[in-house]
């Protein structure tokens, strides 16, 4: 008889599920958006619904610099994750105050304000990407960060 996985494991199969929807060719990243052990919404990055994908197209890539002055690439045509599922769960009237995300990756320091301006508490990640600058932001806030490992 097998063990059954923890809720951490179990949201955190389910966000690397949602990523497979992604239409990145340069990470596949998913988010679930999770309160009181149920799902309130999902997201994956990609363009938005209607506009050409990346996949399709290509990717419209900018460089820009970080605080510490490493140059960082994004892309023009893609939401990320995080921003998708709060947009899904504002559109279907769901409140997310006080809930948790799942993200395959940790957020990039632009997801990580907005998911502090909306009332996430707990941010569970499972690959570490681009965090230098997310540290300054969390030690003013309530919002923790924690890895989760499969």
């Amino acid at each position: 008889m097998s063990a059954r996985p923890s809720w951490h494991q179990y949201f955190m199969t389910i966000t690397r599920q949602v990523a497979e929807r992604s239409t990145c060719t340069r990470a596949k990243v998913g988010a679930v958006i999770v309160r009181d052990k149920n799902i309130l919404a999902t997201g994956y990055n990609g363009a938005p619904a209607g506009l050409p994908h990346c996949t399709d197209v290509g990717c419209l890539v900018y460089t820009s610099r970080t605080p510490t002055g490493e140059s960082e690439d994004n892309c023009f045509r893609t939401i990320h994750a995080e921003i998708n599922a709060i947009a899904q769960a504002a559109k279907n009237g769901a409140s997310i105050r006080d809930a948790d995300i799942y993200i395959t990756h940790t957020p990039c320091i632009h997801c990580l304000k907005v998911l502090i301006n909306t009332g996430i508490r707990r941010v569970f990640y499972e690959h570490e990407y681009k965090r230098p600058t997310l540290e300054e932001l969390l030690r003013h806030t309530d919002v923790t960060l924690e890895c989760v490992k499969p």
